[in-house]
């Protein structure tokens, strides 16, 4: 497999959004009391190994040198925290290297898994019989897929515009999905929806 390696040097301030386009980690932070947390986001399939190296004023942190981080497929790691010194605000510049080439010496530290904007967008309409739902969207619910959920029973003026495309809509036991705009009334379980998802667009 073709190993990449992206090197990456910002200047950011803390109201400065700290997201780097097309590049497969992103650095966002987070203050907690008196310190400022800086976190790689990986939205991808794929692990990466992440070295962040932070210079500039008006803040403390480590001395120690910068290690690389383990930042598994679609979560979120802290990769850096820095001090901060009262009445100041923190400048800054970080440089990231992030590489796919995996290193046994890379740390592994607490990660939450995040949830990711999927090929196309998934809304769920929940029909009012649908006894097939929970074997459908639990396992959707547990992905790693953002969705967005309806129920028809408590919104009858969707219903009444579906079912001008899905005129059985009112008995059927499933929900019904919309992937990318575009409805789909057969699938009855949850492999099919990644099935139809993971599908090319013809």
């Amino acid at each position: 497999m073709l190993k990449k390696l992206f090197l990456l040097l910002l200047t950011i301030t803390c109201t400065t959004p700290l997201f780097a386009q097309d590049e497969p980690i992103k650095i966002i932070e987070e203050k907690v009391v008196n310190r400022l947390m800086l976190y790689a986001v990986n939205e991808t399939d794929t692990d990466y190994d992440v070295t962040i190296t932070v210079e500039g004023t008006d803040f403390r942190q480590s001395t120690a040198k910068p290690r690389a981080i383990r930042v598994p497929a679609t979560s979120k790691v802290n990769v850096s925290r820095l001090m901060l010194i009262k009445g100041k605000d923190p400048k800054y510049t970080y440089k990231l290297k992030v590489t796919d080439s995996l290193s046994r010496r890379a740390l592994r530290k607490k990660f939450d898994l995040i949830k990711v904007n999927p090929k196309k967008q998934i809304t769920v309409y929940i029909t009012e019989n649908c006894k097939g739902c929970d074997s459908i969207m639990k396992p959707l619910q547990d992905s790693k897929y953002k969705f967005t959920s309806y129920n028809l029973a408590e919104k009858p003026e969707i219903k009444n515009q579906l079912k001008m495309a899905i005129p059985a809509i009112e008995t059927m036991e499933t929900p019904v999905f919309s992937l990318g705009g575009l409805l789909f009334p057969d699938i009855v379980n949850y492999d099919e929806l990644i099935e139809e998802l993971n599908k090319e667009k013809k």
